[in-house]
């Protein structure tokens, strides 16, 4: 749906909004009984020309994509990816593949890889946008090791170098529900991202456990 098209329907749907609020907050005192025409009037308004107004600048604010969407063009393309367990005794780094594109043009990027870990094949999801309303980027995060969906956001550093997300995860071989998690994206080059995964948990420091390198294809 194109962004005109799309803000004309917002709009219809915001302005019935208001009217089915404005009928459910008028008393009935007989059920059979209608209120006449000049009552409506009186508790039913219309928003005013400078309302509407409002309303359509909130719309065009908070929906469509900006500035911080356009970052998330560097994620786009083919890339090929090294996954490291940092932790004593892990199997060796294993290799993959992912490729990123817009899930919906200008405004969510989803990543589609392929990976083997543990002897094992791996398939991943993500999508990754930015929430104009919340002020964040936010992601969602999927895969075949088992059936969570893992939900983060947050945002940029300021030399743009590094976008930081922290969300929650369920442990179910030790038991532990919503574990604190930080997801670091960081981007040295264009042709280079490396995402860390952080155990919050386990305190301040050495808090890495995933490392996967992208190097573009």
């Amino acid at each position: 749906m194109k962004p005109s098209l799309f803000a004309a329907f917002a709009a219809g749907a915001a302005l019935t909004a208001l009217l089915v609020v404005s009928l459910a907050a008028t008393p009935l005192t007989e059920p059979a009984t209608v209120a006449p025409a000049a009552t409506q009037d009186a508790d039913m308004q219309m928003p005013s020309a400078e309302e509407m107004a409002e309303m359509m600048a909130k719309m065009q604010k908070y929906t469509q994509p900006g500035e911080e969407h356009k970052a998330l063009e560097r994620f786009l393309g083919k890339w090929n990816t090294t996954t490291t367990i940092m932790m004593p005794g892990a199997p060796p780094a294993s290799a993959g593949t992912t490729e990123f594109s817009w899930l919906i043009d200008g405004y969510f990027v989803i990543s589609e890889g392929e990976s083997t870990m543990m002897g094992q094949k791996v398939k991943s999801v993500s999508i990754h946008g930015y929430d104009k309303f919340k002020l964040s980027y936010v992601a969602s995060m999927m895969s075949s090791m088992d059936t969570s969906l893992r939900s983060a956001e947050g945002d940029l550093t300021r030399d743009g170098k590094s976008l930081l997300l922290y969300g929650t995860l369920d442990e179910y071989l030790t038991g532990e529900h919503d574990k604190m998690v930080k997801y670091a994206w960081r981007f040295p080059s264009d042709d280079k991202m490396v995402l860390e995964v952080h155990d919050l948990p386990i305190g301040e420091e050495n808090t890495k456990v995933v490392e996967v390198v992208f190097t573009r294809a």
